[in-house]
């Protein structure tokens, strides 16, 4: 085997390759012998069937499979003798001309990775901005959920429905007269006031009674989900059949017990709880933007231009799909056409940050044990039909590629984690908003040269680099889901 480098600028390196015609014969010689003995044919002895015609029945296929572990071997041979460290797949291109019994000439291209300084994680200094869970904020989450538990029961007779009552209807929707496919239904509960029914609904059933039958008309909105009532005028057909109140929900143990726990204090208690990993969720993302603020300002290396590519893709398709669901599509699409220099500092920054991360892993001796590992794939297996989970989770472990980007994310917050203990932390109380504040500041990522719009789209934020190499792997086949039933098409 012949490797001749061809390119070495910057992080692109080239190679010629040549492997010998004689070497790939002898594969081929290698596996005849092996697959003889199980070969059948008529005339023949079970086993005794002459190399010669075991190559002829089976050739073509023998030669492309050692042609192929030729080239997978040549591959890591180059990689190994030259200390490569790819950043994506290497692109393989066998000479033209090729045909069995010539040598195999192969031209290699790869991008490698960079080789960054030991990252200086001493000195380290952070703000843990903490926002303790007030006696109020309980309370009002146990109001809220007494609310939404609220029951009703039969107003007295005439009462006239308003905000907060709730009515029991029928209702026929139609167009120019005729009704449409979705927009009946019988003995529906509707509260007023709740924004669940198109807007105009509700409002024009103020003031109704039982037995009472009204005509109302209303305006889909433009970005309704059914094509044939997007923007139209329809009227409904109403008939009440009943108007109920807000039966009162006293908070105490008995309400907690119809929650099945033990008391008010165990459901305030629980309630706390939850607010408090809420708020501390907040405050770690608080302190990893900060904490990548200051990795990002303090290392600058040239990255691999189809790692930048690739995690530039991935936050383009996410911009032009949220674009697509803007109520106007065209101006969303010009606004981060014109961002667009924006959008790729930050995938540069992430794949920097990326490398960053995973190389102070290393150093350090940060890993994903294979528990954790089988637990990840377990968990990603769920959104597969359950046929089809086995073969993902089989997937996963024979592509390393794959099993790398579903590690990369509990990867990258074990470094963190990491670099959290290593850090001298300094704890300060502070509101929600000013914590809520500090999250959506702008973050000190490289800019264009025009200065920065406000961020609102989600990819503009700066979530995590994936800490290990990346490529899209290929998915398998995704769980079909089984179709809702149709709602009336008055609601929302």
């Amino acid at each position: 085997m012949q490797i001749v480098e061809t390119t070495n600028e910057g992080l692109k390196r080239a190679y010629s390759v040549k492997i010998a015609a004689k070497d790939i014969a002898a594969r081929i010689d290698g596996e005849v012998a092996k697959i003889a003995p199980q070969v059948r044919m008529p005339g023949f002895r079970p086993g005794k069937v002459p190399a010669n015609l075991v190559k002829k029945m089976h050739g073509p296929q023998l030669h492309q499979e050692a042609l192929n572990t030729s080239v997978q071997e040549a591959i890591q041979k180059l990689l190994g003798d030259n200390k490569l460290r790819p950043a994506m797949q290497p692109q393989i291109a066998l000479g033209e001309g090729y045909e069995e019994g010539k040598d195999a000439e192969l031209n290699v291209s790869l991008e490698v990775l960079p080789t960054i300084p030991a990252p200086s994680i001493d000195g380290l200094k952070l703000d843990k901005l903490v926002v303790p869970v007030s006696d109020a904020e309980v309370d009002e989450q146990v109001a809220r959920l007494a609310g939404n538990a609220k029951s009703f029961v039969d107003a007295k007779k005439g009462k006239k429905a308003e905000d907060g009552d709730q009515l029991i209807i029928d209702f026929t929707g139609k167009l120019d007269g005729v009704e449409f496919d979705g927009g009946k239904a019988e003995d529906a509960a509707l509260e007023i006031g709740s924004g669940r029914f198109i807007p105009g609904f509700e409002e024009q059933l103020v003031g109704v009674k039982a037995g009472d039958e009204k005509t109302i008309t209303v305006t889909f909105p433009a970005d309704y989900p059914a094509e044939n009532l997007k923007g139209k005028d329809a009227q409904f057909d109403i008939v009440v059949k009943a108007v109920k109140v807000a039966g009162e929900t006293k908070i105490d143990d008995e309400f907690a017990k119809s929650l099945g726990l033990t008391d008010l204090a165990q459901l305030k208690g629980l309630l706390r709880g939850q607010l408090e990993q809420e708020t501390a969720g907040l405050t770690r993302t608080q302190m990893k933007r900060a904490l990548l603020d200051i990795l990002a300002a303090g290392h600058d290396f040239d990255v691999p231009p189809s790692m930048v590519e690739a995690e530039f893709q991935q936050i383009w398709a996410q911009l032009q799909q949220e674009a697509a669901q803007d109520a106007d599509p065209a101006a969303a699409l010009k606004e981060i056409e014109d961002e667009k220099g924006e959008y790729e500092a930050i995938a540069v920054r992430r794949v920097r940050l990326g490398l960053l991360l995973s190389e102070i892993g290393q150093a350090n001796g940060v890993e994903v044990s294979s528990q954790e590992m089988s637990m990840l794939m377990q968990q990603a297996a769920q959104q597969y039909r359950p046929e089809d989970r086995q073969r993902f989770v089989e997937y996963i472990q024979q592509d390393a590629l794959a099993a790398a980007q579903l590690r990369a994310p509990l990867y990258e917050d074990k470094v963190v984690d990491f670099l959290f203990d290593k850090a001298e932390v300094t704890e300060k109380t502070v509101t929600k908003e000013e914590l809520q504040a500090a999250i959506e500041a702008e973050e000190t990522a490289p800019a264009p040269a025009k200065k920065a719009a406000p961020r609102k789209a989600a990819a503009k934020k700066e979530a995590a680099p994936k800490a290990e190499k990346k490529e899209a792997a290929p998915k398998a086949e995704k769980a079909e889901k089984k179709a809702a039933p149709k709602k009336a098409a008055a609601k929302k």
